[in-house]
Parts: structure tokens; sequence; C-alpha cells
């Protein structure tokens, strides 16, 4: 193999020096989804359809980048083969951006949502909807920090942090349904909130599961469906 013929060190070297362009590209791709879920729920607060189409139109760019470090981690180890450590960090970029790329979908369903309320009479939304739409943002973020930073402890406390956005997820919920009971000319409204609701709870699990990865990436060990562990 024209690898091989370099010798181990030089093959060594030369990995990690496009370990380190791939990992560039996941924060870009991460930049990206994060501003895409900021946008979405700054459009909501704001009823702003163009910032909303900005988002949706914005969503091929997420879809194309990561495609584009999915084939790179094949390539990646069909060339080295690596083992250990190196062999986990790409599968935890391979599954990084993975969750990356439907934390973009999310954002585009919300933006979704938001043009369909904008068809609807103005009402508020819900009081708890910007606090929830900010702990999941902040879960994204420090997710990756605890990518970038190897942070197994970070990444657990991120986990825990879960419990809370469910917690909001079922309250917003509960109480969305109770109002469409009691006024329903709310219904429309109502359901379009319960989606961006349902849509901020599964960013909360993708960046849980981003976490999760950087758990199995340090120490080699699945806490899969246990993060709290």
């Amino acid at each position: 193999m024209p690898e091989e013929s370099k010798g181990a060190p030089a093959a060594r070297d030369k990995f990690h020096r496009e370990l380190g362009d791939l990992k560039a590209r996941l924060l870009e791709l991460a930049q990206a989804a994060e501003r895409a879920i900021e946008r979405s729920i700054t459009a909501l607060l704001h009823r702003d359809p163009d910032l909303a189409r900005q988002v949706i139109t914005g969503d091929k760019a997420v879809n194309e980048l990561e495609e584009a470090i999915d084939s790179e981690c094949v390539r990646l180890i069909a060339l080295f083969q690596p083992v250990a450590i190196d062999l986990r960090v790409l599968m935890a970029v391979d599954h990084i951006s993975a969750e990356l790329e439907r934390i973009g979908d999310s954002a585009t369903n919300i933006a979704e949502e938001v043009l369909n309320l904008r068809q609807l009479p103005a009402k508020p939304v819900h009081f708890d909807l910007p606090r929830m739409a900010e702990d999941v943002r902040q879960m994204v973020r420090r997710s990756l920090q605890a990518f970038l930073a190897q942070d197994t402890r970070l990444a657990r406390e991120i986990c825990q942090e879960d419990d809370e956005v469910d917690a909001l997820d079922r309250a917003i919920i509960e109480n969305l349904l109770v109002e469409m009971t009691g006024d329903p000319t709310a219904i429309p409204a109502g359901l379009s909130q319960i989606n961006i609701v349902r849509n901020l709870e599964r960013v909360g699990d993708h960046a849980t599961n981003i976490a999760e990865q950087v758990v199995f990436m340090v120490e080699g060990e699945s806490i899969r469906h246990r993060c709290q562990g």
C-alpha cells in the first residue's frame, strides 16, 4: 500500500493531519446546525418569515456537509485502518455528524411551523417555550465542547440535563392540550406549537447522543440508554 512505503510514523502523521481537517469540518457543521436552531427560534419569537425561509434554504448545505464528512470517515478508515482511540474518534465523528444533520432537520421543521403560524391569528407562544429552546441550544453547544475537550464529565452532565428538557416537553404539551380543549379556536396554533416543542425535545435527544459518543470515544464504553450512569 502507498502509505506503508512511507513507514508507520509518516502514515500516522498523515492520518492525524487529515483527522484534524475532518474535525474542523465537523465543527463547521456543528456551527451551522446550532445557527439553524437559533434562527428558527428567533423567527418564531419575532414572527419573521424571511428568517424562517433562510433556515429552510440552508438545510441543503447542512445535508451536503454531513454527506461529505461521512464519505471522508469511510475513506480514512479504509486507507489507514486505524485502531483503538483513533478508530473510536472516527466512529464518533461519523455518528456526531449524523446527529448534527438531524438537528438541522429539526430546525427546518420549526421554521416550517413558523410559516404555518404566520397564516393564523397572532398568538403568544407558550411562556416556557423560549426557555426550552435555550436549554437545548446550550446542550448542543456543550456536547461539542465535550467532544473537542474529550471531557466525559461534561458529557455525562449533558445527559442529565436532558431529563429537564423532557419534563418541559411534557409540561408545555399538557398546557397546550388543556388550552385547546377549552378553546377550539386555539387548536391550529396549539398543534403548531406542539410540533415545535417535539422538535426541540428531539434536539435535546441528539445532543445527548453526541454526549454518549464522547464517552465511547474516550473510554471505549457504550453508555447508550444509561447515559446518566
